[in-house]
């Protein structure tokens, strides 16, 4: 009885497969590169942190960065906890209204009809064209005739209204068909209804996504320049002040970056499959 053996051999598919996975590996490992070195920097000692070339490794790895860390925010004149609940509270109260409003906004120019609406929503979109830079004089003097200065507000309120929000919660509520709006509309469902119970639960990872963005940007931004008040600070600045004291203070400031990383990677690593089902719908319809 004779044996055959039938060799497999290796199609296109399977090698462009691998190919597209080697690459995306080595894009990965690219992009986690800053994080790794950010993370070897805040265990080095102080005579490893100046070497040239740097090394991506800690020859006597030691924790004594953190342990400088703590000991500065230990003395500083506001308690650490409240610069910790500043930027929790802000964070939170501007990711939740935030997204509220982004698609309250973005719910009419996907589906309602109202004069002007395709004019209007190009001027909304040419508000990405601006970065903060332009815009920062303006809105300081906006925010100072308001008296928003020194106050919660002043670190809310700009958050509330995102361009990039709106179109990715936009993009989202286009693929709903509209006949499940008539569908409900049918039932007796008002507008308000069929926004809260139709739209917002089909639209979960667009919304989870707008989230992670928005708390990330709020987290990250600090309060230099709005709010002089220390006990208004947020987190961000009150380290970044710390961090802000010579060559002594180069590894503090690495454990503090390292810090402040973990909430914005916890919060992607958490929705991620959400993230990229919204970027992979943002761009079908427009």
């Amino acid at each position: 009885m004779k044996i055959i053996r039938i060799h497999k051999q290796l199609n296109r598919s399977h090698f462009g497969n691998f190919l597209v996975f080697l690459m995306l590996v080595l894009v990965g490992i690219f992009m986690g590169l800053p994080l790794y070195y950010n993370i070897i920097q805040s265990i080095k000692p102080v005579e490893e942190l100046f070497i040239f070339p740097p090394r991506f490794y800690a020859v006597n790895p030691t924790f004594g960065n953190y342990s400088q860390l703590f000991q500065l925010v230990s003395d500083l004149t506001v308690p650490f906890s409240r610069y910790l609940f500043n930027s929790i509270f802000v964070s939170i109260t501007s990711t939740g209204c935030g997204v509220l409003i982004g698609a309250m906004a973005a719910y009419p120019f996907a589906k309602k009809k109202f004069p002007g609406k395709d004019m209007l929503w190009r001027l909304i979109m040419l508000t990405l064209l601006f970065s903060g830079g332009v815009t920062a004089l303006p809105s300081y003097i906006v925010k100072a005739k308001l008296g928003l200065i020194n106050t919660y507000w002043v670190l809310i309120l700009p958050s509330l209204a995102s361009t990039l929000h709106m179109f990715l919660l936009r993009q989202f509520m286009l693929q709903i068909p509209d006949s499940l709006l008539d569908a409900a509309k049918l039932d007796g469902a008002n507008d308000f209804v069929i926004f809260m119970n139709v739209i917002m639960p089909n639209v979960k990872p667009a919304w989870m996504t707008v989230m992670v963005l928005s708390f990330t940007s709020v987290w990250n931004a600090g309060s230099a320049g709005v709010v002089f008040k220390e006990e208004l600070k947020l987190l961000p600045t009150a380290l970044s002040q710390i961090s802000a004291g010579g060559i002594a203070r180069t590894g503090a400031t690495a454990a503090a970056g390292v810090l402040l990383m973990i909430p914005p990677i916890v919060s992607f690593i958490l929705t991620q499959s959400k993230m990229l089902q919204t970027m992979a719908h943002s761009g079908i319809k427009d």
